[in-house]
């Protein structure tokens, strides 16, 4: 366990400035890695004080590209689509609850840890043709500050931290994760290309 831990581990510092960024990606679009992207910053923050702004600024731009991945199948399914993927009921659960208040709904879900349902709320205000534009600018504004936040306290408690990191208990934990992980994206992926694919032939996206 460990060696794969320390292998995996060893890869994404091997990144660098650009560890966030993939994360990033893979986070705000179709996986499941709950608080990986805080994770991975406030791991590369504590060891490395000097790339506090250019590993936020990494991790920002990588929310905010997965996002647009997000945006474009979402959007491309439309809001018939889009219950086939994530169910009709909660689809329309989503939509009243979003109502006439996408943006919050939007900023509220970039800075809330899980199990707040970011891809849920990103792709049903998307289905429903909120404006490309400003959901990116909410994004990257609000990921921004969670991650200048988390950023700020990984420098403040960074031995902590790093202790931690290296304790047999948190690395067991991390081999967990990792596990719950790529089972929960695999489920996802899954979920969004066979279940997007029936959508009815010929059906126009609302979107």
């Amino acid at each position: 366990m460990n060696h794969v831990l320390r292998w995996l581990l060893h890869a994404l510092y091997g990144l660098n400035y650009f560890g966030p960024l993939v994360m990033g990606i893979m986070d705000s679009s179709f996986l499941m890695l709950p608080f990986g992207n805080d994770l991975v910053v406030i791991s590369l923050v504590a060891r490395h004080h000097s790339g506090y702004p250019w590993y936020v600024l990494s991790a920002v731009v990588g929310s905010t590209l997965g996002t647009l991945l997000l945006d474009l199948v979402a959007r491309k399914l439309g809001e018939t689509g889009l219950q086939h993927v994530t169910g009709q009921r909660r689809f329309e659960y989503m939509k009243r609850k979003i109502g006439e208040n996408g943006s919050y709904a939007i900023a509220l879900a970039c800075l809330s840890p899980p199990p707040f349902p970011f891809t849920a709320v990103v792709s049903t205000v998307c289905a429903l043709g909120y404006p490309r534009q400003k959901l990116l600018a909410i994004v990257a504004v609000s990921r921004a500050l969670r991650f200048l936040l988390l950023g700020y306290l990984a420098i403040r408690y960074g031995r902590l931290i790093i202790r931690v990191a290296n304790s047999a208990p948190f690395r067991w934990a991390m081999f967990f994760f990792v596990f719950v992980c790529i089972a929960g994206s695999v489920f996802s992926l899954l979920k969004w290309f066979r279940r997007g694919k029936t959508r009815p032939q010929g059906q126009p996206a609302t979107a």
